[in-house]
């Protein structure tokens, strides 16, 4: 489960990284806190962001799910797929919105097949 370790850690540093960026733009863009709105520059950074904390909610536990009760290796090698995806959504969002897409589309595809695969997984499990 090594291997499972350390992809949640770099989806985890990636998201740390992220925060940052969004710090620094924060200052780039003389957006003063606690305002998140009102600058669509600082925005774009901002919204990637939380977008990211919000598909982690869901990636997190359905990468462990999966790796617990389908294989560990797939469900590496899917979140990894997962964080070249949402490394290419936060560059696409802070350039422009419409270049978020492809980021998006490659970081949700695996997120889904480690959820529904990890409710497979935990069903088969308790059905014995």
């Amino acid at each position: 489960m090594a291997q499972v370790h350390l992809v949640m850690l770099l989806a985890l540093l990636e998201y740390f990284g992220f925060s940052l960026a969004v710090g620094r733009a924060r200052y780039k863009f003389g957006v003063k806190a606690p305002a998140t709105t009102g600058q669509p520059d600082f925005e774009r950074y901002y919204r990637a962001q939380m977008n990211t904390l919000e598909q982690l909610v869901i990636f997190l536990p359905a990468l462990w799910t999966f790796a617990t009760f389908v294989d560990e290796n797939w469900a590496s090698i899917l979140g990894v797929v997962y964080i070249i995806g949402r490394a290419l959504y936060f560059t696409g969002y802070v350039k422009a919105a419409e270049k978020r897409s492809a980021g998006f589309g490659i970081s949700t595809l695996p997120m889904l097949v480690l959820l529904l695969g990890g409710i497979y997984g935990a069903a088969r499990a308790l059905l014995g």
